[in-house]
């Protein structure tokens, strides 16, 4: 298992185990993350798992795709750290991944 580290808008941190192979969002959902949505289910179709990754994790979670991109666009306060927590697929590398939840989802 892979150890995931949100951090809610009012600095409360939720630590979970996530399963290689799933998301960032569906960890955050098992684990009733808050600020976390998911209303797509995890389509890339819209802007409800919005997260910001810690600095020294943005290479390993790497760049957000074209489609994602676009998507991020629907978001609230989008910064270069933005992410969709959908596209960010769990692997051993990113054990300890921090993640910031904004303050609102798009």
């Amino acid at each position: 298992m892979t150890k995931i580290i949100f951090i809610t808008h009012d600095g409360k941190r939720h630590e979970v185990e996530a399963e290689n192979g799933s998301t960032v969002m569906e960890a955050a959902i098992r684990n009733h993350v808050p600020g976390i949505e998911g209303e797509c289910g995890g389509a890339c179709a819209c802007a409800t798992c919005h997260v910001y990754v810690e600095p020294d994790w943005q290479d390993a979670t790497g760049e957000p795709a074209p489609t994602e991109e676009d998507m991020l666009d629907f978001a609230f306060d989008v910064r270069p750290s933005s992410r969709l927590s959908c596209q960010i697929r769990i692997k051993d590398e990113l054990d300890g991944l921090t993640v910031r939840v904004p303050e609102r989802q798009g």
